[in-house]
């Protein structure tokens, strides 16, 4: 059985909490939802094949992959959909614009809330090329790098 757009979308789920997400899965449904997800899922895809040891091609038709992925493989994909996730809400010029003031009200923490999001954001990319590059180490084949045969060792892993 290949594993499907929602197991992925259901771990993704399970590291966030944002509201706008939640606003739209109860407004449009769970179809609408994943079709919005969808980018962050093929980008982590892309990011994801250099290194993963599953076919990871994927059909936006029918929102599945051609395998049935390891728990662990739909786990890296969910946590690299996080990166995706967050760099849409650090690039969220709305957010940035939300400045306020009058003579009654003054609101001075756009700043510091876009550089706590820009830190995450940049969080995550080093957590998730930490957790590619421990990935991609423990599927080494060492023996053929003890052999000095490094061309089929590459060709061995990806």
């Amino acid at each position: 059985m290949a594993t499907t757009l929602d197991q992925i979308v259901d771990l993704f789920m399970s590291f966030v909490s944002d509201f706008r997400l939640t606003t739209i899965y109860q407004t449009s449904g769970s179809s609408i939802f994943q079709t919005y997800i969808e980018p962050w899922v093929i980008g982590a895809v892309v990011d994801f094949s250099k290194v993963c040891d599953q076919s990871l091609n994927y059909s936006q038709a029918t929102q599945s992959f051609d395998t049935d992925l390891t728990l662990e493989n739909q786990f890296c994909l969910a946590q690299i959909t996080v990166k995706y996730w967050a760099q849409k809400v650090v690039q969220d010029i709305t957010q940035i614009n939300v400045y306020i003031k009058d003579h009654d009200f003054d609101r001075h923490s756009e700043n510091s809330n876009f550089t706590a999001k820009q830190s995450y954001y940049i969080g995550k990319i080093e957590e998730i090329d930490h957790m590619l590059s421990v990935y991609a180490y423990d599927r080494n084949d060492w023996n053929l790098r003890y052999q000095q045969n490094f061309g089929q060792a590459i060709i061995n892993n990806p």
